[in-house]
């Protein structure tokens, strides 16, 4: 739950944001861990937010060459930081794991316009269970590779590896986007009551810990990762082709220039 307070203040550096920047915010939710369902005590507050420029800012020949996102520094515990309506359009049709899960946030602080509404409906016809399998693994393995091959390791990494693994798990299952939150991914460890257990342990010492800091291996978990990045390193997820998109999202650019700006 985020709190009243919470809130306002980052309604408030959006509005400082739009009058810095003369951009418009159309969506403004919360990600990291507070959104995935197992925040620490001492989280930061994650806020990512899409904005729209005016239409004179993409009439430019030096377009490419425009800063498209907008960052500012962690104050108080709260990182906001957002990226321009035409990047977040190309990162989608590349099924960008970051704004798929910004878009499916269940912690919204604000949204502005029909763009979030028509975001969700093209879901299905833009994203690409493949291409996520290859994000999700490619996540999984950078962090399991990093951090827990030693025999102290960090456990909040272990969060970091299991995520994926279960996101992979889902698309494989649904062919759809995997949920942001961790619980609804549950499902695919069912029937193993040993790994059930660790990872709940773990979930709550996570939830309740402000540093988790260095540990041995959790067997079971550690069981379960080894075996399912074996798995998936010898998986060889089929490209389907695709309609192209470019038009549904050119579409969905112009129709919230339109509604924004007039």
């Amino acid at each position: 739950m985020i709190s009243t307070e919470v809130r306002q203040e980052v309604f408030n550096r959006l509005r400082t944001a739009e009058s810095e920047h003369h951009v418009k915010v159309l969506l403004a939710i919360e990600s990291g861990s507070r959104a995935w369902g197992f925040a620490s005590p001492n989280s930061d507050y994650d806020a990512r937010f899409i904005y729209v420029n005016r239409p004179d800012w993409y009439l430019s020949v030096r377009l490419e060459e425009k800063r498209d996102v907008i960052e500012y520094p962690i104050v108080d515990d709260m990182d906001i930081n957002g990226w321009d309506l035409r990047k977040a359009l190309r990162l989608f049709s590349k099924s960008n794991p970051g704004f798929v899960e910004w878009i499916q946030s269940p912690s919204m602080y604000e949204h502005t316009g029909t763009f979030h509404a028509r975001a969700r409906e093209l879901l299905p016809q833009v994203y690409s269970a493949e291409s996520g399998i290859y994000h999700y693994r490619s996540m999984a393995k950078t962090n399991y590779r990093g951090y827990l091959q030693a025999e102290q390791v960090p456990l909040k990494k272990y969060v970091y590896v299991l995520r994926p693994l279960l996101s992979v798990r889902w698309l494989e299952h649904y062919r759809t986007p995997a949920p942001i939150e961790f619980q609804r991914l549950f499902e695919f460890v069912e029937g193993e009551d040993e790994l059930g257990a660790a990872i709940n342990d773990l979930l709550e010492v996570k939830r309740t810990s402000p540093e988790m800091g260095l540990s041995p291996q959790i067997a079971p978990i550690q069981r379960f990762v080894e075996r399912e990045l074996e798995r998936l390193e010898k998986l060889s997820p089929v490209r389907k082709d695709r309609a192209d998109v470019e038009p549904l999202l050119s579409d969905l650019f112009r129709a919230v220039l339109k509604e924004t700006w007039g």
